[in-house]
């Protein structure tokens, strides 16, 4: 709603210059103009980039592409062994931001990084053929499972432990070790129960 506000006064800032020109013969009016050239275009631009990029981390943005609906619907295979579905299906990470939470690097500017290769995607999709099936960008980290799994009393098992130091350095990893290594098998989707949550 800011945003909408910012871009109206913009708007009517802007006809009131372009109608009376003659308003920035004064200092005030070359205020006003400034103001509506310049500040209130960059703040709109400002306000609406903040509010796509916090929309861009929910999981109804990321599964309104067409081409993602079937790893929305791998969220509620129901059966344990694939690692997507049983952290979402439990609450293990938000439900509304599922695909952000595993699928962003949280360095520094793993945030933007992310969302520009998501932008890369939606112009591959419009633009061009989309990869089939659908690639990571970049090997899975396991600091990303880590982030959330290292200190949880589930995962402080002698197993787990023996590992940690090659999980931390990415000798060995939690998704091709053949632990957990079930993810989101869009190409047999035909072939699972799914889950059904409770409305």
């Amino acid at each position: 709603m800011l945003v909408f506000s910012l871009i109206g006064a913009s708007i009517v800032l802007i006809l009131v210059v372009v109608i009376r020109p003659s308003i920035t013969a004064s200092r005030e009016g070359k205020i006003l103009a400034f103001l509506a050239l310049f500040i209130l275009p960059i703040i709109a631009a400002g306000v609406g980039a903040a509010e796509h990029m916090a929309n861009a981390e929910q999981t109804q943005f990321c599964l309104s592409c067409h081409i993602m609906e079937p790893y929305g619907r791998s969220l509620y295979v129901d059966d344990r062994s694939y690692v997507p579905a049983a952290h979402f299906q439990n609450h293990r990470i938000p439900p509304d931001q599922a695909c952000y939470t595993c699928h962003t690097d949280y360095a520094m500017f793993g945030t933007a990084r992310a969302k520009l290769e998501g932008l890369h995607h939606v112009y591959v999709d419009w633009f061009g053929t989309p990869m089939n099936p659908i690639r990571l960008y970049h090997p899975f980290k396991d600091q990303v499972c880590l982030r959330c799994h290292a200190g949880a009393r589930s995962f402080e098992d002698p197993t787990h432990m023996a590992m940690l130091d090659d999980l931390k350095s990415n000798k060995i990893s939690c998704t091709a070790s053949g632990c957990h290594d079930t993810f989101h098998d869009v190409d047999k989707l035909n072939q699972v129960k799914f889950w059904k949550p409770l409305e």
